[in-house]
């Protein structure tokens, strides 16, 4: 018997560390990990520097804060949703 395969999908959140902005990434990977627990295999922190904080799903980049700012958590959460578990509910952050 062959164990079912369990989720793939990966989410990178990449950060400044000059900047300081461990502690954004860290909450931010929270929320992701409690909205999509059964869903995904990882969720990286990924070190980086020149102000960088950037988003990818599976190697697609869904969020650069050069381009559109600090992300909140509900439009990551619907971005992943799109790509990791589509027509799924997320109440409240829905709106």
């Amino acid at each position: 018997m062959t164990a079912a395969p369990g989720p793939t999908h990966v989410v990178r959140i990449e950060y400044c560390v000059r900047c300081r902005w461990l502690p954004r990434a860290a909450w931010l990977a929270q929320e992701v990990l409690t909205t999509f627990e059964a869903d995904l295999a990882e969720v990286a922190l990924v070190p980086g520097t020149g102000g960088v904080f950037r988003v990818t799903v599976d190697g697609e980049q869904v969020w650069d804060r050069a381009d559109q700012g600090f992300p909140e958590p509900s439009p990551i959460k619907r971005l992943i949703r799109d790509r990791v578990a589509p027509g799924r509910s997320l109440g409240h952050s829905e709106a």
